[in-house]
C-alpha cells in the first residue's frame, strides 16, 4: 500500500469517528411517546421533490434529489415493496417505486440519525434513531422514549426475534419490547482486558438470532455474547474472535456466522472454527461491516477504503471505484426484490444490477 493510500484510509476512519461523536452530542431530540400522522413531504404533481441542501461530501452519484446531506446508514425494502432509507442526520426517506417522500414525524424534533430499520411479522416498520424508537403501522408513527421505559433514546441496534420480541440496543443498554412494555436485558459483567469502547460500555450495536434460536449480541468493544435459555457465552480474542471491537454480524443460509470488526477484518465461524480472511491475506481492509446475502447466496460486505467484496462460496471478488462504485467508503448495502444491490456511500447511492455499478437514479424512475 502506498503512503497516499494509507493517508486516505486514515482520514476516512477518522471522519467516521468524528461523525459518531457528532451524532451523540448534536442529535438530542426531546422525544415523548406519541402518535402522529403519516407526515410526508411529497413530490408535487408526481415531479421530483428537490431540496436545496448542501452536502458534507461531494456527491458523485445520487443523494436522493438533495434529501441526503451525508449518507444513508440503513436501507430496507418492506413486504409491500417500499424502500426505506435511514439517513445519518436527515431522518427517514421512503421510495414507493415511483416517488421519493421525506417523512416528518414531528415538526418540533430536529432532523434525526437513523441507525437501524426492521420490519416485524405483521408489517410494522421499526426505526432505531438517535431520538428514540419509532414504529410505523402503515398509517401513523408512534415514538417511544425513556418515559415509555426505554433504557436510552440513542439507539444503534435493533432486531425482532422469532417470538416477535423487539430487541433494542442503546447507549444505556439493551431493552426488550413486547409491544406493551420495555424490560431491561442485562448482559454479564465479564469484560475483556483493556476494552476500547467507542460509544458506551453498555451498547449492543448488532443482533442476530441464528437458526438454533441463539441470539448473538455484538457489543461496543467487549466482544460478542451468545445467549440462549438464560445462558451466556462470551466470545473474545481469547477464544477465537479476531477483534473485541466487532462491528457487524450475519448468519448465512448455510448457518455460518460472518463477523466484521473494526480492527480485525472479516471472519467466518462455522460452529467450530474461525477463518479470518483478512489475517490470511485473502482480502484487504481491517474495518469491515454491512453484510448482505443476495438471492444467489453470495455474501457482500464493505471494507473501509477498499470498496466492497463478494464471496461466492469459493472466491472473493473486490469491487471499487475502478468498477464504477462511487467511492470506496460504503455505509450500507441492500438487495431489493428486483435483485439489484444498493450501496449507500459517502458520495451518493450506487446500484449494482448484476453486471455493473451505476448511479442509482439511472436505474430508478423517481427522476424520470
Amino acid at each position: 500500500m502506498t503512503n497516499i493510500e494509507s493517508k486516505k484510509i486514515f482520514i476516512a476512519r477518522n471522519l467516521i469517528l468524528i461523525i459518531l461523536t457528532f451524532q451523540i452530542f448534536s442529535c438530542i431530540g426531546q422525544v415523548k411517546e406519541k402518535s402522529g400522522n403519516d407526515g410526508l413531504e411529497k413530490s408535487i404533481n408526481n415531479q421530483p421533490l428537490l431540496i436545496n441542501q448542501s452536502t458534507t461530501f461531494p456527491q458523485i452519484h445520487t443523494n436522493l434529489n438533495g434529501m441526503v446531506s451525508e449518507f444513508v446508514r440503513a436501507m430496507v425494502q418492506d413486504k409491500k415493496g417500499n424502500y426505506w432509507f435511514g439517513t445519518n442526520g436527515n431522518g427517514i426517506i421512503r421510495y414507493d417505486g415511483q416517488t421519493l417522500e421525506k417523512i416528518t414525524v414531528d415538526q418540533n424534533i430536529k432532523p434525526i440519525a437513523v441507525r437501524a430499520i426492521i420490519e416485524d411479522k405483521v408489517g410494522n416498520i421499526w426505526f432505531g434513531t438517535c431520538s428514540g424508537l419509532l414504529k410505523y403501522d402503515g398509517e401513523k408513527f408512534t415514538t417511544f422514549s425513556t418515559e415509555a421505559g426505554l433504557q436510552d433514546e440513542d439507539i444503534w441496534g435493533l432486531t425482532v426475534d422469532k417470538g416477535g420480541l423487539i430487541w433494542v440496543g442503546s447507549i444505556g443498554g439493551v431493552s426488550h419490547f413486547d409491544g406493551k412494555k420495555f424490560t431491561p436485558f442485562l448482559l454479564p459483567d465479564t469484560v475483556v482486558e483493556n476494552p476500547m469502547h467507542m460509544l458506551s460500555e453498555k451498547l449492543v450495536k448488532k443482533f442476530v438470532e441464528d437458526k438454533n434460536g441463539t441470539m448473538w449480541l455484538v457489543t461496543d468493544g467487549n466482544g460478542i455474547f451468545r445467549y440462549k435459555n438464560g445462558e451466556f457465552i462470551h466470545l473474545t480474542t481469547k477464544n477465537g474472535l479476531t477483534d473485541n471491537n466487532a462491528w457487524d454480524i450475519l448468519e448465512d443460509r448455510q448457518g455460518n456466522i460472518w463477523i466484521g470488526t473494526f480492527n480485525g477484518g472479516v471472519s467466518k465461524f462455522d460452529g467450530k472454527t474461525y477463518t479470518n480472511f483478512t489475517k490470511d491475506g485473502i482480502i484487504e481492509g481491517i474495518e469491515t461491516y454491512n453484510f448482505c446475502e443476495d438471492r444467489q447466496g453470495n455474501i457482500w460486505f464493505s471494507a473501509e477504503g477498499y470498496g466492497v467484496y463478494r464471496y461466492d462460496g469459493a472466491n472473493f471478488t473486490q469491487f471499487t471505484t475502478e468498477n464504477g462504485l462511487t467511492t470506496n467508503v460504503v455505509q450500507s448495502i441492500l438487495e431489493d426484490n428486483k435483485g439489484q444491490l444498493w450501496f449507500g456511500t459517502w458520495q451518493g447511492i450506487s446500484i449494482y444490477d448484476g453486471q455493473k455499478f451505476v448511479n442509482a437514479k439511472d436505474k430508478e424512475p423517481w427522476t424520470n
